[in-house]
């Protein structure tokens, strides 16, 4: 079955940008708020999320980080082949600050609970927060929600959700892969 499309580029574009205008709501002064994308994939959105913010609703330069969980989770001895990590780029403190946690699509809560422990390498932070594009409902394995919601999709079990971002040959688009 070919996949069904359920976000234009048109409307991811009105969702990165209610999704930043959410984050000024709940922080005016980004000075003490760290935006933390998770690796691989939540970096793509970090990266726009931080554009808009800096560029087009002027909020000066953006503390992110970007966040490698592979050996946090807990089923990453569970594969046959051996995991690649992708790299840490968090060069910055997070001890008394809000963090924000972005990722692309929330489906069992399991890469949260990993970021979570990964963060207690980088300080205690005043508080945590969860903004995700794609949040799949019905689906958690550990009581995690999102603060910040770009989407809601139920999907069967055995479905995927993919998020794909711009680059030379696509356009943003989310799509569903039944099973």
């Amino acid at each position: 079955m070919s996949p069904k499309v359920l976000l234009s580029s048109k409307k991811i574009d009105i969702i990165l940008n209610r999704l930043a205008c959410q984050l000024i709501e709940k922080h005016p002064d980004f000075s003490q708020v760290v935006l933390v994308g998770l690796q691989p994939r939540g970096i793509f959105l970090l990266d726009r999320l931080v554009n808009l913010l800096e560029r087009d609703y002027a909020k000066g330069k953006v503390i992110s980080g970007k966040l490698d969980i592979t050996f946090f989770r807990d089923d990453f001895r569970r594969f046959d082949k051996t995991l690649a990590a992708s790299s840490s780029e968090m060069e910055v403190t997070i001890e008394g600050k809000s963090v924000v946690i972005i990722d692309d699509v929330l489906f069992t809560g399991r890469s949260i609970r990993a970021a979570l422990t990964a963060l207690d390498n980088y300080g205690r932070p005043l508080d945590v927060q969860l903004l995700v594009l794609i949040d799949r409902r019905f689906s958690r394995h550990l009581p995690i929600q999102p603060d910040f919601i770009g989407a809601q999709v139920d999907a069967l079990e055995g479905d995927k959700v993919r998020v794909q971002w711009k680059d030379d040959k696509h356009d943003d688009i989310v799509y569903i892969e039944k099973k």
